[in-house]
């Protein structure tokens, strides 16, 4: 096709073809009402092999649907000297002539109409801000018509952060923050719709840190505006001392999460999110889970069960002042989740086996039992019922006690890769006595991550520093150490003690 566009179009613009054309998207592409939308699933089919997927066209001189992948609208194309066709999909319009979907202005306009009709129908409004280039940006695309080419060796996406007074715990989350794969997926196609009145969105902040991370800058980046907006919508953490980087990262969950508000969208049955926050914006999508709690009465054997949302993992570990529960495999140098359990270390999955192990509530936490209907003793316990698409575990090295405030320096083993079936509610049943029997279902691909980010303490509980390991590719990883950035191999990452752990589900990663 030509710069100048499709000149096949004006052969189509006759008589009454605006109207035409906005029957076609009312009835065939956007059906805006539940109507027109089981008209079109009973005759949108095929015409020559009747079938409804194959990449649906229509051709916009007469009434007949063709398939795209089996050639059947090119060969009622070609007879019938019909060359426009109309995707019933996503609303596209191909010239057969051309042989590519074409642009052309007025035909634009009326599919964009139709589809803010057809959205305000729904009761959903739009989903997305369209983006239209102004003279700026079209000016710098005509200056600069080589496309950037990410490969391997692509360094765009590190950027050092310089420290702003004690903000290194800041620092390190947000480096965790900008590369966890889908949540850079969304700020980067501009899909945050803001509605708060003043400039006090973080969520806006956060997609203005994004645009600077990805824009190809090697100099630090100095992120004072993020750190203002978290003093002033998290007060417990203004000021110039040094905080817990496990607290900031909850603190702006919650911040980003009620910020977000306005990017919240229903199905089309007006039903809530599928997970235990019931909230659709991004950050409950990535980051909320669902633990499950079963109370079970140690004399009728009901079963209390309650699921809470969750956005991270506390895990304790050996050394601390809560005992822990000797859960290694043997020390026979055995496996699991690619972690080797020799005799006396520590393990993730050691962590998470304890976390879901039955406990003993005993005399003195005795609930009163539906069942029973009196107060009675019970063993309590906690599984997955839901995984979030990022897991972040948060190993508690510091320890607060009446007695004492200590950190915790016990080493703990972490796989790259890391599958949480065992730790499913839905697994209870292959649990005896708290140890953990493979089952089939350890091959569930929905379980399984991949580690992309570590944050790190150094120091004391009084005096330390954070730092972190991000991934940048597969298998690519980097030290961020506020504004410097070096690279680091997977054996530094998995040697290093380890603070916050961050997991992404491993088929929803688009690396």
């Amino acid at each position: 096709m030509s710069p100048a566009g499709c000149s096949h179009v004006n052969a189509y613009k006759v008589d009454n073809w605006k109207q035409n054309l906005r029957v076609i998207y009312q009835c065939f592409v956007w059906s805006g009402t539940a109507e027109t939308r089981r008209r079109k699933a009973k005759s949108c089919i095929c015409h020559m092999c009747g079938a409804h997927l194959n990449r649906l066209h229509s051709c916009l001189y007469c009434v007949f649907f063709g398939c795209f992948t089996k050639k059947h609208i090119h060969e009622h194309a070609k007879n019938k000297r019909h060359n426009l066709a109309i995707d019933l999909l996503y609303g596209g319009i191909y010239c057969f002539v051309c042989q590519d979907y074409i642009y052309d202005k007025d035909m634009e306009q009326i599919a964009k109409e139709e589809q803010r009709k057809a959205w305000k129908l729904q009761g959903i409004g739009e989903k997305y801000t369209t983006w239209e280039p102004t003279k700026r940006e079209l000016e710098l695309l005509r200056h600069n018509p080589k496309r950037r080419k990410i490969t391997t060796n692509c360094t765009i996406g590190l950027r050092g952060l310089i420290n702003l007074g004690n903000t290194c715990f800041m620092n390190c989350i947000v480096q965790a923050l900008t590369h966890t794969p889908l949540l850079r997926d969304f700020f980067l196609s501009d899909r945050h719709k803001c509605e708060m009145q003043s400039n006090s969105c973080l969520v806006c902040e956060m997609s203005q840190l994004f645009q600077e991370f990805y824009s190809g800058h090697r100099s630090p980046h100095i992120p004072f505006r993020l750190l203002h907006l978290v003093w002033t919508h998290a007060r417990h953490l203004a000021g110039y001392e040094q905080q817990d980087a496990h607290e900031f990262l909850i603190a702006a969950l919650d911040v980003l999460h009620r910020h977000c508000k306005g990017d919240t969208i229903r199905d089309d049955n007006g039903k809530k999110a599928n997970n235990p926050n019931h909230c659709n914006c991004i950050i409950d999508q990535i980051f909320t889970g669902g633990l499950q709690s079963d109370v079970t009465c140690q004399v009728c054997h009901g079963v209390s069960t309650t699921i809470d949302p969750f956005w991270d993992i506390s895990l304790d570990l050996p050394g601390s002042s809560t005992p822990f529960w000797p859960l290694s495999p043997g020390g026979d140098g055995s496996t699991v989740n690619g972690e080797s359990h020799l005799s006396g270390s520590t393990t993730l999955t050691d962590c998470l086996r304890r976390f879901t192990r039955p406990e003993h509530l005993g005399s003195s936490a005795k609930i009163k039992c539906g069942g029973c209907h009196s107060y009675q003793e019970s063993t309590k316990q906690l599984t997955m019922k839901k995984l979030p698409i990022v897991a972040c575990f948060h190993l508690k090295r510091f320890e607060h006690s009446a007695k004492l405030r200590r950190k915790i320096t016990t080493y703990v083993s972490f796989p790259l890769e890391l599958d949480m079936t065992p730790f499913m509610a839905s697994s209870k049943e292959s649990r005896m006595n708290g140890q953990y029997q493979q089952t089939v279902d350890v091959l569930n691909n929905d379980n399984k991550y991949s580690l992309f980010a570590v944050v790190n303490h150094q120091g004391t509980l009084e005096s330390g520093h954070y730092t972190s390991f991000i991934r940048q590719h597969k298998d690519q990883w980097f030290k961020c150490d506020d504004a410097i950035i070096t690279k680091a191999s997977i054996k530094d990452v998995l040697d290093s003690e380890g603070y916050l752990l961050f997991y992404h589900k491993q088929f929803l990663e688009y690396e």
